[in-house]
């Protein structure tokens, strides 16, 4: 069994950083990547930003390039994203997921994703 647990959200002011940590447990084996969702009230889940396992080739939704920031630590198993430059409109709720797809998987897709996280709070007040 494969377990996320994300932490670092909460309230920041436009402008404001957070850096936000997904850390995943049990048999990871060849997991291929994992990434960064969220979702808004009323809107749909949308990706946000993901790394590949082995060789941390990154992608990013245009919207959040040069301001948010994936990496990721495999001695510890975890995952950040560092937010930077927050605006209003990024306010949601933030999942990390991995996925143990093929190298041609689409890591934008959330279908495509094994595993979620229970989610974590990002608010930013402008």
């Amino acid at each position: 069994q494969v377990q996320l647990v994300e932490s670092g959200g909460g309230l920041v002011q436009a402008g404001g950083s957070l850096k936000l940590a997904c850390t995943i447990s049990g048999r990871i084996g060849r997991m291929y990547a994992w990434g960064w969702f969220r979702q808004a009230p009323g809107k749909e889940r949308e990706f946000v930003a993901a790394i590949t396992w082995l060789d941390e080739r990154s992608e990013y939704l245009d919207s959040v390039k040069g301001r948010f920031a994936i990496s990721r630590d495999s001695a510890k198993n975890t995952m950040y994203l560092q937010m930077n430059s927050l605006k209003p409109e990024d306010t949601s709720v933030y999942y990390c997921a991995a996925t143990w797809g093929l190298y041609s998987t689409n890591v934008r897709i959330d279908s495509n994703y094994n595993y979620w996280g229970q989610g974590t709070q990002v608010t930013v007040s402008s």
